[in-house]
């Protein structure tokens, strides 16, 4: 039985503008902090800066043409510098100045960084660092003053997600296997620290919390995994809230809640400010664990019993092994992340009370299909762009839940 998709909240974000004019795709845009502007980079070769007039409208006051497609960009508000990665593995480095009329750009680096299209990029203001992974699956580290490449790593597949802690100088990088690694960088060396596997399809985006140093990682299985490393106890928290694959993620810290958009055009916001319940792992067993009848696979119980098989399912809520007779009801269960109706076995259906399914979550629709996300928290404003060629920003109106007591996170 498919999941349904729990109706939207009644406040929804509030769209404040779009931008058009694109020939393609929008790789990455992000809202300038301050000055009512965006900058975007797109796979059309051009990197844009937008201003808002007194019109309310967004108007190029830059439109600069690169020799190659814009795949990537990393942005730095406090210095103005631009990172930009190309199709080809180079990446430029740029500084944007005189804000008033009219922004100027003054292109000081390009680095070789990739033999292949560079997928993430990040600059690092307190290292003078810029980092980027690409599809020659490596992960390389370069000074941004002097263009000079520190290191590299070789990585088991394409990493499309990746986050820095200034603090310890780990980087977290989340590959198309599924895998995310956390490496130790420094100066001119890296060394792998671990890896997590907990998704089913590839890492498409991470989203890194300090404060509270938790990683989230979002995936093609249409899945969100909340990593506890400051807790040192290597649980995770899934997050079940999307039907399409996970295109971006980000932390409002302000209010402790994760916002998460996919594939479909869906915006999820998730209030973290709950601890969650640990989610079961799933039991073994050769029959039924409410009714004990076998399995198709156990033939000696079938044959002693004279029955037929059954299929084996999961309760979501106890870990189980049931039968479909056993586990005929659905229902949602936010606690654990689950803000679809699952299957549960008809004791723990039981069990669930309408404050149990109180959602931790609410949903809206973009109106297109998110290819990036972008939240600014000093004007809390949100970015989205999507394969319509469109940018949108949005005033994402969090909503307030009431107060909820909830215990702990899944271990993989």
């Amino acid at each position: 039985m498919a999941a349904e998709q729990p109706k939207p909240q009644t406040r929804k974000p509030v769209l404040l503008s779009k931008i058009e004019a694109f020939q393609d795709i929008v790789t990455t845009a992000v809202i300038i902090p301050k000055e009512d502007g965006v900058i975007s980079v797109s796979e059309d070769r051009t990197i844009r800066v937008w201003l808002k007039r007194d019109s309310g409208q967004y108007w190029p006051s830059v439109y600069q043409t690169m020799s190659n497609s814009c795949t990537c960009m990393s942005f730095n508000p406090e210095t103005r510098w631009l990172s930009v990665g190309m199709d080809t593995g180079g990446i430029s480095v740029m500084h944007l100045t005189q804000w008033s009329l009219c922004v100027c750009v003054c292109v000081c680096v390009v680095l070789s960084a990739h033999q292949g299209r560079v997928l993430v990029v990040l600059f690092v203001l307190e290292m003078e660092w810029v980092l980027s992974t690409g599809q020659d699956k490596n992960f390389t580290w370069h000074c941004s003053e002097s263009g000079q490449q520190l290191g590299t790593y070789r990585t088991a597949a394409c990493v499309s997600g990746l986050q820095f802690d200034v603090e310890t100088r780990h980087a977290f990088v989340g590959d198309q296997s599924g895998q995310v690694t956390i490496l130790k960088v420094e100066q001119d060396s890296c060394s792998m620290v671990t890896t997590f596997k907990g998704h089913t399809g590839n890492v498409t985006a991470l989203c890194w919390d300090p404060g509270q140093r938790v990683l989230f990682s979002g995936s093609s299985d249409n899945s969100i995994i909340m990593w506890d490393i400051g807790g040192r106890k290597g649980t995770a928290i899934e997050l079940q809230g999307h039907n399409d694959k996970v295109q971006g993620l980000c932390f409002a810290s302000h209010t402790r809640q994760l916002i998460s958009c996919s594939s479909d055009g869906s915006i999820v916001i998730w209030n973290m400010d709950v601890t969650r319940q640990e989610t079961p792992e799933w039991l073994d067993s050769d029959s039924c664990q409410k009714c004990e009848q076998p399995f198709f696979w156990n033939f000696k119980q079938m044959w002693d019993s004279k029955k037929i098989g059954l299929r084996q399912h999961h309760c979501r809520k106890c870990g189980q092994a049931v039968c479909g007779k056993c586990s005929s009801k659905r229902s949602t269960i936010p606690l654990m992340g689950f803000e679809f109706e699952v299957r549960v076995c008809d004791s723990c259906h039981e069990s669930i009370t309408e404050e149990d399914r109180a959602p931790t979550a609410s949903f809206h629709d973009s109106k297109h299909s998110i290819v990036h996300i972008h939240y600014e928290a000093t004007t809390g404003n949100l970015l989205t762009s999507g394969t319509d060629k469109v940018i949108k920003v949005r005033v994402p109106q969090f909503s307030h839940y009431s107060a909820l007591v909830l215990p702990s996170i899944r271990n993989h």
